[in-house]
């Protein structure tokens, strides 16, 4: 679990109990701080182990059948637990997708905090953006689907994200520092909206564009806007 303290960017961070998810907010401060490792609570053993247990169940489903023909019946079944504790624990199909996501994006997130270079600290400004965008591209292609499914049809759920907030963040600081002539925030924006799920699925999939070109592409786009 993450508590991101940065200047002027104030996300809530995910926790789940035997009851369900809730929200805590994470810490606001006027300096910038790279985000630390925080402490979950204490979580019973037999709720940790039902909790491994559906997850690890999900996503073998979910590679297998897909995303969206996997009955919440079917992962009850495959993970060994009563429907009452799955649908108590996880609620429906989307928030077991975003449990899945979270755990993929915490690792990447700590690739970038505190990562080896290019992606993590290091490396030139513009080259660790560069780095950032394929393992972007890299987790879209991996678990897209999970993202697409986690949405719910929301156009801006993945903006809302906090993930996202942690996304724009780094980026943010990235050009400020590499470029700092440029408006930081807009320029931001404007990188992740090309890292976007939905700008991703209808370049990979709709237009059928190979993910080596996708990652060619963003080095090009960065290393102008930057070098």
């Amino acid at each position: 679990m993450y508590r991101t303290v940065v200047r002027l960017c104030r996300y809530t961070v995910a926790q789940e109990t035997d009851c369900g998810p809730i929200k805590k907010m994470s810490t606001l401060v006027n300096f910038q701080e790279l985000p630390v490792i925080g402490t979950d609570p204490p979580e019973r053993a037999d709720a940790a182990r039902n909790r491994r247990r559906i997850l690890a169940a999900a996503e073998k489903l979910f590679a297998e059948n897909g995303v969206s023909c996997t009955s919440m019946d079917a992962i009850a079944a495959e993970a060994g637990v009563g429907k009452g504790t799955l649908f108590r624990r996880f609620g429906d199909r989307a928030s077991l997708a975003r449990a899945l996501l979270s755990e993929r994006d915490s690792g990447f997130q700590e690739g970038f905090i505190r990562g080896e270079p290019p992606l993590g600290p290091g490396a030139p400004p513009a080259e660790r953006l560069v780095a950032f965008g394929e393992g972007m591209l890299d987790l879209l292609e991996a678990h897209g689907d999970l993202l697409l499914v986690a949405e719910g049809g929301d156009l801006m759920a993945q903006q809302r994200s906090d993930a996202w907030a942690a996304y724009h963040w780094h980026v943010r600081n990235l050009v400020a520092e590499a470029a700092p002539d440029l408006d930081e925030e807009v320029c931001a924006g404007m990188l992740l909206a090309a890292l976007s799920a939905r700008t991703f699925f209808h370049q990979r999939r709709g237009r059928g564009m190979a993910l080596e070109r996708l990652k060619a592409g963003w080095g090009s786009l960065v290393r102008r806007l930057l070098f």
